[in-house]
Parts: C-alpha cells; sequence; structure tokens
C-alpha cells in the first residue's frame, strides 16, 4: 500500500539500462531507414529497366522486297524494312540494334551495320531515332543480312529487332507466290 511518505528511488543501473535501451532504439531505426532507401533505389531501378525492355522498341511500317532475276528465276536479293520507335519509347540507336533472321534453312543474327541504316523522315543523319515522326530504312542485302541466300516466292522470314535494352519486335515476312514481271514486291 502505498502512502504520500513513500518514494521511489532511481538509481544508476536503471539509467544506463534505459540509456543503453534509447541508443540500441536509434541505431535499429538508422538500419530501417538506411535499409528502406537503399530498397526504394533497388526498386526504382528495377522498374526503369523493365519499362525499357518492355517500351523501348522499334515499330515496323512496311517491308518490301527488290526482286531480281538470277539464271532465269525471280528471286529478292534485298529487304528493306522501314522503322520507327514505338509509343512511350525512349530514343533508339539504331547502331545497337541487333538482328535475327529465321529462315526455313538457317537462322542468321548480327548487330546493325552503318551501311544497312539509311535516314528517310529524320531532322538529323545521326541514326538515332528520337521523335515518332522520324523513320529508317534498314536494308538487309543477299550479302549484309540474308546470309549469301536470295528469297523465293512463297518463302517466310521471321525476323526479329532487338533494342539496346533488349525490347524485341517480331515479324513475319512472307514473299509472294510470284514474283514474276516485277522489280518490288511489299513483304
Amino acid at each position: 500500500m502505498l502512502t504520500d511518505n513513500d518514494r521511489g528511488q532511481v538509481g544508476i543501473g536503471t539509467l544506463i539500462v534505459f540509456i543503453a535501451m534509447v541508443l540500441v532504439a536509434a541505431i535499429a531505426a538508422g538500419v530501417l531507414i538506411n535499409t528502406a532507401g537503399l530498397l526504394q533505389t533497388q526498386a526504382e531501378a528495377t522498374g526503369e529497366e523493365s519499362t525499357q525492355q518492355v517500351a523501348d522498341r522499334l515499330q515496323i511500317q512496311s517491308a518490301t522486297g527488290n526482286v531480281t532475276t538470277i539464271g532465269g528465276n525471280d528471286v529478292i536479293d534485298e529487304v528493306n524494312i522501314t522503322v520507327t520507335k514505338a509509343p512511350g519509347a525512349d530514343d533508339i540507336q539504331l547502331r545497337n540494334v541487333t538482328y535475327e533472321f529465321v529462315t526455313s534453312s538457317q537462322v542468321i543474327t548480327n548487330e546493325l551495320e552503318d551501311s544497312q541504316i539509311s535516314n528517310i523522315t529524320s531532322e538529323t543523319n545521326d541514326k538515332v531515332i528520337t521523335d515518332r515522326a522520324d523513320r529508317y530504312k534498314l536494308t538487309f542485302s543477299t550479302d549484309t543480312g540474308l546470309g549469301g541466300t536470295n528469297l523465293v516466292g512463297g518463302d517466310r522470314v521471321q525476323v526479329t529487332l532487338t533494342t539496346a535494352p533488349g525490347a524485341s519486335t517480331v515479324t513475319e515476312l512472307r514473299v509472294p507466290d510470284s514474283l514474276v514481271d516485277r522489280k518490288a514486291v511489299s513483304l
């Protein structure tokens, strides 16, 4: 039973324990705040990379083939693909784009070379798509890109264009069955 004459006493040991608890709590709070900041930074970086892998891709506007007669047969010896950047994509450096052609007989994979990239509608010729209005033509000939093989009527080719962040655009090109009396065809 407590009376007015009773007093509580705090010894030095209790004071040391109290200060130690405050210090431990402060250190724990500092570690938690530091960890939360690190996780937030990592989450932001992961989010940006994921967005780039989805959004920073090329959009194919059209594809055509150049028809040539070789040994009495009409073949396609050059494929031209017109590209722009997809909606929401950042600037795309075309020199860093890799391509893959998959035919019924082979797979050709390589990185675009300057000689394969030409400006159609862009304010600069730096081979970087900076605006949705920019258009560039990518040229794949028998010597550069098609692996020494000409395409013939009825062929199907799967083309994959992959930008530096890893976003891919896949399309299938189909050569018309007849190339007779044509100089160019839409694929």
